[in-house]
């Protein structure tokens, strides 16, 4: 048996070939700052979901998401001569909230006093 499976390793080919035309041949300046963070693609390979993140608030998140649809039709010609598969999938752009809710939860952390920690350290010396 297979350790992966053909939709998961062409995913990964489709995330390093994304990002590679992002960094190297999108010219689009709502576009600098996408991060490809992830491909999930479907068992018979015809849809692809490409999940990025981007910083700088909302606006630059909607702006990256406009950037993307205008690109679609390059990127997806530019990941069908690289691939050479014989249906290219079709992409969906998706914002991954992922990064900014561990932003969220890193806030939450760090806005905890450590007080709890001082009240035991007196009680392990009575």
């Amino acid at each position: 048996m297979k350790p992966f499976s053909r939709a998961e390793r062409v995913s990964v080919k489709i995330q390093s070939t994304l990002s590679e035309l992002l960094h190297k041949k999108v010219s689009d300046p709502r576009l600098e700052m996408a991060t490809v963070t992830g491909v999930k693609l479907t068992d018979d390979l015809r849809h692809a979901q490409v999940f990025f993140c981007v910083s700088g608030g909302k606006k630059a998140k909607y702006e990256a998401l406009a950037g993307f649809k205008s690109a679609s039709g390059f990127l997806r010609k530019s990941l069908a001569g690289k691939l050479g598969l014989k249906f290219m999938p079709a992409l969906t752009f998706v914002y991954d909230e992922s990064l900014d809710y561990g932003s969220h939860i890193n806030e939450v952390l760090k806005s905890l006093s450590v007080d709890g920690d001082s009240d035991t350290e007196g009680e392990s010396d009575s």
